[in-house]
This record gives structure tokens, sequence and C-alpha cells, in this order.
């Protein structure tokens, strides 16, 4: 297979070899984990955030090859040093002054960095203004240490694509079992926490590409309530269903950094009310989080070593004091075209109101534009997939078509009165569980993703509801997760329940960057 590399840039050259992945200063350790070292002195910004290059030099284009990172910030030293001299004035800004944040590459940053969306037309999108969720991490003091790689154009361009490939990035690998997909879109946002990149990372959401990277990539992730976080200056494809999300190995370190997201946006009108429900979403969560939380539990098909893994971890959820309740998932017809005519007029809408506002140096103006150029830079830009779904969007009518309005309509009434809600009401119950989706699969350029199993995503993803997914361990050497799920702005519910969840199971394994997936931890495959 022939991976292309395109616009990687190293803001330092440090020789470190592949054993340096065992590093203790950065390797597993938590965001208060790396506040503590900093407060007591034992530990800089500045080292912390050298480590972490110096880990994505060893490990991200040699030694494991993970291709998670598409551009490292040449500022990010310069803001460590600005976090170290805060803190020795002791004026330091919270819980995230000082920590290596990792962006996904649909992401508008201020630093002189291109945001290209994983697509060859935008490598020359250096825009020079920071989307307003970034704007917040940095005035929490984060520091921004790069950009990562993703499902180029996070996945939209086809349905037959290869899910953590883009043409400027190459292919993402899962740091568990190099040969697997890390899913998407939010491929390296996934690969690069579980192997220790940076400390969180932001991804981005339409349908399943916040929680499935972090299913499949052994971490926490959340995809907020539609309408919490700013999606201004990220590259869109839906405003009915697009946001960004925090990646973490842990609950705790996703709430965190949501925290710092949560804000109102006078550009984005969906978050006129975001001001509401912002606070530190990390204060509240408790190992005793789940003591008397009624919790409808879903069951969908899935392979016989996914089920029983499955069980366990609900016998977890009991153990830790939930009240489970059998539910089933009401027959939603039509909810998945629906879902589909939404997005494909969204997309070309929101995209050309985008590709409008981006500098004069990118000549991609409009969607037709954007195909064009694929069309013309076709060996680079589709090598293993095409277009076709692109080429729907194009053909649509505008926001203010029938079709479009009578779409939206039908699929959120499905997904949410219809969906979620009716499951809650009719178990008398807060939170819905399920897994989150199936194993990773084996990357294939030529048939593209394998979705086989259940996937818990598309219920949330269309009525902008809260969905976090908490790693359930490994089945057959692989990363599962278990998906918690509430209704409209229950964020800190599904985050109360999904770190009750966590310190009960303590069921998330380091990833072992093994060249093909483990498959003989114990008997029955599960672990």
């Amino acid at each position: 297979m022939r991976v292309l590399h395109f616009a990687f840039s190293v803001a330092v050259t440090i020789a470190v070899p592949f054993s340096a992945r065992a590093a203790p200063a950065v390797d597993e350790r938590s965001i208060p984990d790396l506040q503590a070292a900093m407060a007591k002195g034992s530990a800089s910004s500045e080292a912390i955030t050298r480590a972490y290059l110096a880990r994505i030099a060893a490990m991200d284009r040699t030694g494991p090859t993970l291709r998670a990172v598409i551009a490292v910030n040449p500022d990010a030293l310069a803001q460590a040093r600005a976090s170290d001299a805060r803190r020795k004035g002791g004026k330091t800004l919270g819980p995230l002054d000082g920590i290596p944040i990792l962006i996904k590459d649909n992401i508008e940053t201020l630093d002189p960095i291109a945001t290209t969306a994983g697509s060859l037309a935008l490598r020359d999108n250096v825009t020079h203004r920071d989307a307003p969720v970034v704007a917040g991490l940095r005035k929490a003091g984060a520091v921004i240490l790069g950009k990562t790689n993703l499902s180029e154009w996070a996945n939209i361009r086809s349905s037959h694509s290869m899910s953590g490939w883009s043409a400027v990035g190459g292919l993402v690998r899962n740091p568990y079992a190099l040969d697997r997909s890390s899913c998407g879109s939010s491929s390296g946002s996934g690969a690069a926490i579980a192997a220790s990149f940076a400390a969180a990372a932001l991804g981005t959401e339409t349908d399943g590409s916040v929680v499935c990277p972090a299913s499949m990539n052994g971490l926490a992730g959340l995809k907020p309530t539609v309408g919490l976080v700013s999606r201004t200056h990220v590259v869109p494809i839906s405003h009915s269903q697009d946001t960004p999300g925090p990646m973490a190995r842990s609950v705790r370190d996703v709430a965190i950094l949501f925290s710092a997201m949560v804000a109102a946006d006078p550009a984005d009108p969906a978050t006129k009310d975001a001001g509401n429900h912002a606070h530190d979403y990390a204060r509240s969560l408790s190992a005793g989080g789940l003591r008397g939380v009624r919790i409808a539990v879903l069951r969908p098909d899935m392979p016989e070593a996914l089920r029983a893994k499955y069980e366990t971890e609900l016998r977890a959820l009991e153990g830790a004091g939930a009240v489970l309740i059998e539910a089933t998932q009401p027959k939603l017809d039509g909810m998945g075209q629906a879902e589909g005519d939404v997005l494909h007029t969204e997309l070309k809408a929101d995209l050309d109101a985008y590709l409008a506002s981006t500098p004069a140096s990118v000549k991609t103006r409009t969607l037709d534009q954007v195909i064009a150029f694929n069309e013309a830079n076709k060996a680079a830009e589709m090598p293993f997939f095409a277009q076709e779904t692109f080429l729907v969007a194009a053909k649509t009518r505008g926001l203010a078509d029938a079709e479009y309005l009578g779409a939206r309509a039908k699929s959120l009434r499905l997904a949410g009165t219809e969906g979620i809600d009716a499951i809650l009401k009719t178990a008398g119950a807060t939170i819905i569980v399920a897994p989150t989706y199936g194993l990773p699969w084996l990357s294939d350029s030529v048939s593209g993703d394998n979705f086989d199993g259940p996937s818990a995503s598309e219920l949330p993803a269309i009525s902008g509801y809260p969905h976090l997914t908490v790693p359930m361990g490994l089945v057959k050497g692989l990363p599962v997760g278990m998906s918690f799920i509430a209704t409209a702005y229950g964020d800190q519910a599904v985050l109360n329940a999904g770190y009750a969840y966590e310190q009960a199971s303590k069921a998330r394994v380091a990833p072992k960057y093994l060249p093909v997936a483990d498959l003989g931890l114990g008997l029955d495959g599960v672990r």
C-alpha cells in the first residue's frame, strides 16, 4: 500500500529511541499527575512539553509509525515557558495551565500551522485565528502542542472510505495493534492520546467521530450536547450535529478539558444558552456516582466475545450501586436516510460558508471547487476511495429546501422524542448504556471500513444529546468501550456515571504497539 505523507513538520529535532515510550515523565500520566509534578517542582511545563515532543519524534514517523500527528506547533515551547513564568509568579490559571493538548486538524488555531482537514486543498489554510474552543483552552493556560491527523474531511467525502487516512497525514495506526483501524474521524487524536503524545486532545463529532476512535483506542471520549461548545472556525459538516469533544485516558481528564470548552459564542447561535451550563465538570466526580442511578441497558446484536465482556462490565455497574433496567431500542424507520439527507444538504451550505472565510492563499472556495481539485489531483487525493458523498452533497438544494427541512424534523423526532427520550421514559431511567462499537477492524485500502458489530453513536449524534464512552478493557487483545447516553444537557450525569464505572472496573489497559492483535488472551479471548 502506498501511503502519502505531506506537510508533516516537527518544531524540534530530538533523537530519541523507541524505548522512550516507557519514559516515566509523561507515559500514561494524567492531568492531575502532571499538575502535581509541576506544583512540587519536580517537572516544569517546558520539560513536560519537551518530553511529549520527544515521544512524538520517536514514535509517530519512526518506531511504531503511528502517523497520529500532522504537525507540531513551533510555538509550543514558548507557551510552556510562559506557563512556567506564571507558576513562578504565583498566578497559575487552573488545572490546565501548562498542560500540553493536541488539536484535531479541522479546528483552527492562531499558531503558524495550517488547518487542513487532512486535504491538500487546505494545505495553505494558515488562518492565524483561534477557534473559540481553542481560545478557551488557551485562556485556561493549556499548551497547544500541535495538530492531529484525521479521516480526510472528517470522513464525509466517501461512504467507502478507510478511516484514519488523509492525503496530508497518511494512515493513522492503532497503538494496540498496528494493522487495525483507529476508527474516525478523530483517528489521530485517539491514537495520539493512547500513545501518550499529549495529556488530552480535541476531536470533533458529527456521528461517531469522537466516540468511535475513543472506544477503539482505549480512551474516554465525550460527544457533548450540541450547543455547549462553539463550532466557529471548525471545518464543518453539519451545523445540526457537529461538535468538538474532549478525548483522554481517563474520565476526569475529559471532564477537566471539557470544563474549559463550554462557552457561549455569538457567532454560533446554537451556543446561546451554553453559559448557563458552564462550570467545573470534574468537581462532582465521585466513585459513588452510580449509587441508586437507574440505567436503561441496551443489548444490541454483537459478537459473542464482546457480549461476554459487556455482561461482565454490567455487573461492575451493579456492584457500584447502579439499578439496571432492561431496555430495547424502538424501531425507527427512515432515521438513517433522514440523517443522510440532512448531512448532505448542510455539508454543501456549511462548507461553502467556511471556505469563503479562509485566507486568499486557499484557492478552493466552494465544495464544487474542492471536488474539481480532487479530480485534478486524483493520484494524491483519491488513491483508495473516491468522493461520491461530496458529489451527492453538491446537488442539494439549500437550507430552505422543503425536503431538507422535513428530513431534519423527522430525524430529530425519531432520535430524540421517539428514541432516547422514549427509552429513558419507558425504563424510568436517567442514563442509557450500550457497547460503543465493535472491535477495531483491519485497515483495508481496498474495501474500506468494516463496521462489524454494534454502534451506539447514531441516536445521540442526531438528537444532539450527550454521549460518553469509557474503556471496558480488551476483547481479543483489542479495546472496546461502554457508552453512557443521556438527554439534552445531561453531560454532567454521563460524566458522573462514567467516572464511577471507571473507578469500579479499572478496565483500561495501556497499548503495547503490537504489529497484529494478540488474539490469545485467555481461553475465551476476553480480558
